[in-house]
């Protein structure tokens, strides 16, 4: 089996955080733009933290052009309330998955990378109770580009950077929980790995007819079996 690239997701793939990011989000945003929108009913699933602003921000009558000149304090102010905020104990990680990304990080056949919309210090900070930065040597990031749908090129480059490999294709694996993660490779052709322990079902997950399809990383050997695919 030639090796794989395997990037994932966080919130709701690998962890929870008590809604800790959302609240740092809107105290951030009510501080920077008087309102945090319409956030409670908000759906941030596969988001990027960028776009939410955007969205929250346009729904309550801001023009693209403010927004644009106020989001990159907001996005300072945002991350360094979520690194005063996040507690260990705020942060649950997924069933099955601390085992799964250090089996994966130890596989030969594994290049393991990041892809969320979190900005890159604040993915640290949700990973890092977690013990599992370290695992992650690289990724893409809100903080690279507002179009999560933009991600998946910015993450195949740095792992070129970082191994000096070229992957494709099948060779590049997104595991996520929302129909975004699955959506985003595709202009790639990427193998998309979706798991249904975020807010979005099963059946809607399974209707955007992803490679492969799991409830949770309970079972590690058919997680990595689904994540790798065939030879």
């Amino acid at each position: 089996m030639s090796q794989r690239l395997v990037l994932f997701d966080i919130d709701g793939t690998i962890l929870s955080s008590s809604g800790v990011s959302a609240q740092a989000l809107g105290e951030t945003l009510v501080e920077m733009f008087g309102s945090d929108g319409y956030s409670a009913r908000y759906d941030y699933s596969g988001k990027t933290d960028p776009q939410i602003v955007r969205e929250l921000m346009r729904e309550v009558g801001f023009e693209d052009a403010e927004i644009d000149r106020r989001l990159p304090e907001t996005l300072r102010r945002y991350s360094a309330r979520l690194a005063e905020a996040l507690r260990p104990e705020h942060v649950s990680p997924k069933p099955g998955v601390t085992a799964l990304v250090h089996a994966l990080a130890e596989d030969p056949r594994v290049c393991l990378g990041l892809l969320t919309g979190n900005l890159e210090p604040c993915a640290r900070v949700k990973l890092g109770p977690l013990d599992l930065n370290p695992r992650f040597g690289f990724g893409a990031y809100g903080s690279d580009h507002e179009d999560r749908y933009q991600l998946p090129a910015v993450a195949v480059k740095r792992a070129l950077d970082h191994t000096g490999r070229a992957f494709a294709g099948k060779t590049v694996v997104i595991v996520g929980d929302s129909i975004h993660d699955v959506r985003c490779g595709q202009s790639l052709g990427v193998r998309a790995v979706a798991v249904a322990t975020g807010k979005t079902s099963r059946a809607v997950l399974a209707a955007e007819a992803p490679d492969a399809l799991l409830g949770d990383f309970s079972d590690i050997e058919a997680s990595i079996e689904a994540i790798l695919g065939p030879a």
